[in-house]
């Protein structure tokens, strides 16, 4: 089964971005495009009794005239969900693309994402999606729970698409760090990009004996790595780095070395994703 890139879209200004980058990562791994938008349950129509107490007469009346209400909210709103997906692939298509699907889907968005993930390569999905507060810089809650619940890499696209040529990997030796590592020696997506593999802390004779096993395990796949000890806070030097030597991409573990990593997100990862102006790719 070919694998394919998962591209969720929304209304957002971020899909555009993710139309931009799933083209760039499909025209590098020639692997098809599958542009996905989920209707989910706040899209469902109204079941609300407004009827109130009236004659039965009148009340059924009224009861069919917001079920035909209700009828043309739920045609209109999946009239947009295609109007979003035939701009989607428009872009895709335009940026050299043309093995592309497209599939409208009802429900929860990670229960669709559960049923289809076997088929995806990776998954793209901006930063924040309609009904984030960008006020606050929040991420958005679809996002967070998209990466807790995934298996697949979760790409998530910066607000504006750039090429990219560069990559920082943030390792910290724990598994979806090393994962990581693995990921990229084994994807053709990473082929002639610059890679550098950084930790943030002491270097520790464990650290520099994972960082050199990711360097030859990289080097042995053809990717230039460089690797570096950094010290500091890794919410603080990742970002600093990312914007002082401009890194094109962050390649990291969903969650950091800790035993709390398997209920949420490590705080690093929230912190880079939420303030890094490029693409954020999260491992398992």
């Amino acid at each position: 089964m070919t694998q394919k890139i998962i591209a969720l879209v929304d209304g957002s200004i971020y899909s555009e971005s993710v139309c931009h980058h799933a083209a760039w990562i499909a025209k590098r791994t020639d692997a098809p495009v599958e542009l996905i938008h989920v209707l989910g349950r706040r899209g469902a129509p109204e079941t609300q009794d407004l009827s109130g107490s009236i004659r039965l007469g009148a009340r059924t009346k009224l009861m069919e005239e917001l079920a035909e209400l209700d009828g043309q909210r739920a045609k209109l709103v999946s009239h947009r969900g295609r109007a979003i997906l035939e701009d989607a692939r428009a872009i895709v298509d335009q940026d050299g693309v043309t093995d592309i699907t497209t599939r409208l889907r009802h429900g929860d968005i990670v229960e669709a994402i559960s049923e289809i993930e076997e088929e995806a390569r990776v998954i793209l999905i901006g930063k924040r999606g309609e009904a984030a507060d960008f006020a606050k810089g929040h991420l958005g809650s679809n996002l967070e729970r998209i990466v807790r619940a995934a298996h697949r890499p979760v790409f998530v696209a910066s607000r504006a698409f750039q090429p990219i040529e560069t990559v920082l990997v943030a390792y910290d030796g724990g598994r979806s760090s090393m994962k990581a590592v693995d990921h990229i020696a084994r994807s053709t997506l990473f082929a002639d990009l610059a890679v550098t593999v950084v930790t943030v802390g002491s270097e520790t004779p464990e650290i520099k004996k994972g960082l050199a096993d990711a360097q030859a395990l990289l080097k042995a796949a053809g990717i230039d790595a460089t690797t570096r000890v950094v010290a500091g806070q890794p919410e603080k030097e990742l970002g600093t780095l990312v914007e002082n030597e401009g890194f094109g991409m962050v390649v990291m573990g969903a969650y950091g070395h800790s035993r709390i990593r398997s209920l949420v997100i490590g705080s690093t990862t929230t912190e880079m994703v939420r303030s890094c102006k490029v693409p954020v790719v999260l491992m398992r």
